[in-house]
């Protein structure tokens, strides 16, 4: 019969086991901030063929039920309070051993934002109640039994409860969502009532591609002339944009909204939202055809930004968008390119304007950027002599072809997720360096029913150098593939399960005078 002291020790088991737990359950949280709170998306990626973390898991939950049944069995002899202790210290124990082990497991470390918080309050009162009631059942079920055994091994179901953490993070995460969806809608709101009060000019800037470091060299020629404001780093949702609004205002002559989309209708959310009189179209290319589905959709999104504004700059590849919205268009080039390790130089045309001009920023692609970001100012009232004296003191976009240098390696940081086209320009700057010339990649995602093809692709541009060492085990099969189609020798190719393991493959291997180029790492759903 189940007595309130009863009731009281299975609570306090509950509780400890909730908060062993809870810790562990850390990276999953993680996954859904990389995920941007969508449970779908963090369940499909957690049940992917090889999914290390589900692995980790398993073995977590393997061993919590293996320690709690010996444990169970050799103090059986004592008090049955007694030993519940026993059984319980090893279970605690195992969970802190795990948070220790892999209390690095993700690469981009887990924020502790206001909303993780309360997402993980949610999930620890789920879990509390989930683990109260099991060991309630449980308890029955062994007084049912009557053998002394059963009740000394009651303990041993619950070491299963690792198994179960990605569907109670998941449902906190839907729970939290009938706070959470009102709560950012008023954020929005908030934002959009402040910027269409703001007199300033607004731009949205969007691609497949190249957003971030158009905004980045937009914003610092811009910066010449007028009072500027720009959504940081990557913030290219409508939360991201509220945060730089609501947060820091809109004191400035010139907003800068990065727009990124992943579905049909971010876009036309984000155009609602700011309002856009200018617009940029980096380009368009097969990036988040995952999501997308299709080519076409990928077109119609980007070509909501184009009908929405008054003025629209087009990138090379959002020439199909010209019959839709050519108000702008191209009458500006970036002309007779030359590519160095170390800069980049080519003719800045706009209109009948010229100018022979130089940059520190690395790649075909560079060129590009530029040119879009200064037909941007030069549709803003910047002068074509302004605009052109102010690209050599543009600064890199970190993340984004960045040349360091350290320990006499030259160290090429294009880490940030890449694109089929960004990936072949950065190659091609590595192979313009001294040394023995390598790259460490894992290949390209989201690109849908073609990803296997693009990356077979990709292992074909990387022929030629000294050494490839691929990551992972998620796309590198397909670039080993394509490296081997092209000629490459596999003696100058090598898999690593990791990039710490390929950091010390590269302290090994290089020397003074060797480049590096570190291409697309990828966040840790992939």
């Amino acid at each position: 019969m189940l007595t309130s002291e009863i009731y009281s020790v299975i609570a306090v088991y509950a509780l400890l086991f909730a908060v062993a737990l809870s810790f562990c359950a850390l990276p999953l949280f993680g996954i859904l901030q990389q995920e941007n709170y969508e449970s779908g998306a963090s369940i499909r990626w957690y049940c992917k063929k090889g999914n290390m973390l589900r692995r980790r898991y398993q073995l977590l939950a393997l061993c919590l039920v293996l320690v709690t049944a010996l444990l169970g069995l050799c103090f059986s002899f004592l008090d049955e309070l007694y030993a519940d202790i026993v059984e319980a210290a090893g279970y605690l124990g195992l969970c802190a051993l795990f948070v220790f082990a892999f209390r690095r497991a993700l690469k981009v470390p887990v924020k502790g934002t206001k909303r993780l918080v309360r997402l993980g309050i949610c999930f620890f009162v789920l879990l509390f109640f989930a683990l109260f009631g099991a060991g309630i059942g449980l308890y029955c079920a062994a007084n049912a039994i009557g053998h002394p055994l059963a009740m000394a091994l009651r303990l041993v179901p619950v070491g299963l409860f690792p198994i179960l953490l990605f569907l109670f993070a998941a449902a906190a995460n839907c729970v939290m969502k009938v706070y959470e969806v009102p709560r950012s809608r008023h954020f929005i709101k908030k934002a959009k009532k402040n910027l269409d009060a703001s007199d300033c000019v607004k731009v949205g800037i969007t691609g497949s591609f190249a957003k971030t470091s158009v905004k980045h060299i937009a914003a610092e020629i811009l910066s010449k002339k007028f009072r500027v404001k720009a959504t940081p780093a990557s913030f290219n949702t409508p939360i991201g944009i509220a945060k730089t609004v609501n947060g820091e205002g809109l004191d400035c002559d010139i907003f800068l909204a990065e727009m990124g989309a992943r579905h049909v209708g971010d876009i036309r959310e984000l155009c609602d939202m700011v309002c856009p009189s200018f617009a940029v179209v980096t380009g368009v290319c097969a990036q988040h055809l995952e999501t997308f589905r299709s080519f076409d959709n990928i077109i119609k999104e980007k070509g909501e930004l184009a009908r929405a504004a008054k003025v629209v700059v087009l990138g090379e590849t959002a020439g199909m968008m010209r019959e839709d919205a050519l108000k702008e268009g191209r009458d500006f080039a970036a002309e007779n390119v030359e590519l160095f390790s170390d800069k980049t130089s080519f003719t800045l045309r706009i209109g009948e304007n010229s100018a022979a001009v130089e940059t520190k920023l690395l790649g075909r692609h560079a060129a590009e950027d530029i040119a879009l970001a200064a037909a941007l100012s030069f549709a803003l009232g910047m002068t074509f002599e302004e605009i052109a004296a102010a690209i050599p003191a543009v600064t890199p976009v970190p993340h984004r072809l960045e040349r360091l240098e350290s320990r006499g390696l030259v160290i090429l940081d294009d880490s940030y997720n890449s694109n089929t086209e960004g990936a072949k320009n950065a190659v091609e700057v590595l192979k313009l360096c001294g040394g023995k010339r390598v790259v460490v990649t894992p290949g390209l995602v989201e690109l849908g029913e073609i990803e296997e093809e693009e990356n077979a692709a990709l292992g074909k541009e990387l022929v030629g150098l000294d050494l490839v060492i691929l990551v992972g085990e998620t796309r590198v099969l397909a670039v080993r593939n394509g490296f081997k189609e092209g000629g490459g020798d596999e003696k100058n190719l090598k898999i690593v399960p990791t990039l710490a393991a390929a950091e010390v493959l590269l302290g090994e291997l290089l020397q003074a005078g060797d480049s590096v180029l570190f291409l697309n790492d990828l966040p840790d759903k992939y």
